[in-house]
């Protein structure tokens, strides 16, 4: 619904049915920080944290379910903008809710960056967070033992 006084011009309306036509699948996206979008981008997460602004590399991963049970796991190096790196993760009957994806993706953004590149990685899963904290910077003192996920937890730790 608009409002009243709101004029839309024909070139809007075009632009908006074009957007609504697009093919592009959910996890397309684009990043503008010029002009109107700007205000919406720096008011997002990332954007109150200062990612845009973050002089490393910037990337963003996620583990999802695939049609036919499939566990995939991918990240995306949202400066370069690269096609996205994913590959088959897990066994179907860990489920969605496993932490073994999101440590997959982990993995493959870590490998994927230069160790001498300082990077932002954006997830969406607690869970990483909590498993990766309890281990980094703790030396002698981190321990592995009944970490759910080990194998995947352990190939962190050496990229880190």
């Amino acid at each position: 619904m608009l409002h009243k006084n709101l004029t839309v011009t024909t070139k809007q309306i075009q632009a908006l049915l074009t957007a609504a036509r697009a093919s592009g699948g959910k996890d397309e996206w684009q990043v503008r920080l010029t002009g109107i979008e700007r205000e919406n981008w720096m008011c997002t997460e990332i954007g109150r944290l200062g990612g845009y602004a973050f002089r490393g590399t910037v990337t963003a991963g996620d583990g999802s379910n695939q049609k036919g049970g499939e566990i995939r796991a991918g990240y995306v190096n949202m400066r370069k903008q690269r096609k996205r790196q994913e590959r088959k993760v897990g066994r179907e009957e860990e489920g969605s809710s496993s932490n073994c994806v999101e440590l997959a993706a982990f993995v493959l953004a870590l490998r994927g960056t230069p160790v001498t590149t300082p990077m932002l990685y954006l997830c969406d899963n607690q869970a990483l967070l909590k498993a990766v904290k309890r281990c980094v910077g703790e030396g002698g003192k981190a321990t592995l033992v009944g970490a759910p996920d080990v194998d995947n937890l352990l190939e962190a730790i050496e990229e880190l």
